[in-house]
């Protein structure tokens, strides 16, 4: 049996403050569907992602302990297995678990949203499911990993930004605008953003692992430069969203969120240390969520 007696440590290596991020992109999907919404597709969305979210810290967890990354010498958060305070094998079965969870929840999401018919959407939505699965697991487990290899950058794009926004957007209504491309941009390089602070975090215990990711690839102060590039195009590409159709002031509600983005991206210009730099994922996150938010609701209302 999964031991369950340190919650601590399982709710530290559930990383709920990632949770934002697996939110995001479902917001805006959800809310840019404007009259073809649905409240049960919006909910078991959130929860597939959720799960997924937390299916992937878990093995990222387990993962960067085998690969070395997670070691005594890291400078961030220390992690649960790594620590000890979670055993390899317990946390491979929650990871089966969450595995298992995440595949049924979008099962019985594809089955509210398309019902027993449209068996082609079943099959797309399904494999797409399924690779969201193999992507969160793959990151950093298995002989080789693609984050290793600096291919995450390019994973969370597509699933939190093309494919989260895109795909749940889709569910609610049936319907595909490629118009949605340019938000789904947004939240997708905002959530590389975060992945991003988080690599320049831990770009020297990275190095000594052999895990490539783009600061390791382009080095501290190219990897500055890429962060404020990623913050930039994602409010660029919303703003052109706005100004493509006809619109209303409250669209616009989302450039509220820029101040924060300034903040985070003066934060990893000017903090070093990755105890200074550990506050800003968090914020990070949230300041990605409450753009979500205010850009769908800017568009709802």
């Amino acid at each position: 049996m999964v031991d369950l007696r340190n919650l601590k440590a399982w709710i530290e290596a559930a990383r709920l403050r990632t949770l934002p991020l697996a939110l995001a992109s479902i917001i805006v999907g959800s809310l840019l569907a404007g009259d073809a919404f649905r409240l049960e597709v919006l909910l078991l969305s959130v929860l597939t992602a959720t799960l997924l979210q937390i299916l992937s810290n878990f093995a990222n967890d387990y993962g960067d302990t085998q690969h070395g990354a997670d070691s005594r010498e890291r400078e961030g958060p220390s992690r649960a297995v790594q620590s000890g305070l979670i055993s390899p094998k317990a946390m491979w079965r929650m990871i089966l678990i969450f595995g298992v969870l995440s595949f049924v929840s979008g099962l019985i999401l594809l089955y509210v949203a398309f019902g027993m018919a449209n068996w082609s959407h079943w099959l797309v939505f399904l494999g797409l499911g399924i690779a969201s699965i193999f992507a969160a697991v793959l990151y950093t487990m298995g002989k080789r990993p693609y984050g290793y290899m600096g291919l995450g950058d390019i994973s969370v794009f597509l699933f939190f930004g093309w494919i989260g926004v895109g795909g749940t957007n889709f569910l609610h209504g049936l319907l595909w605008d490629s118009a949605l491309m340019l938000p789904a941009t947004s939240c997708g390089l905002l959530a590389v953003a975060v992945l991003n602070l988080n690599n320049i975090r831990d770009i020297e215990s990275d190095k000594k692992a052999g895990k490539n990711s783009i600061p390791v690839r382009l080095g501290r102060v190219r990897a500055m430069y890429y962060h404020w590039i990623l913050l930039l195009v994602a409010i660029s590409a919303s703003v052109i969203y706005v100004f493509r159709q006809p619109w209303q002031w409250q669209e616009l509600l989302f450039l509220f969120v820029l101040p924060l983005l300034f903040i985070n991206g003066r934060a990893v210009w000017q903090k070093r240390s990755a105890a200074a730099l550990d506050p800003y994922l968090k914020q990070m996150a949230i300041s990605a969520l409450l753009f979500a938010l205010l850009l769908g609701l800017g568009h709802w209302v």
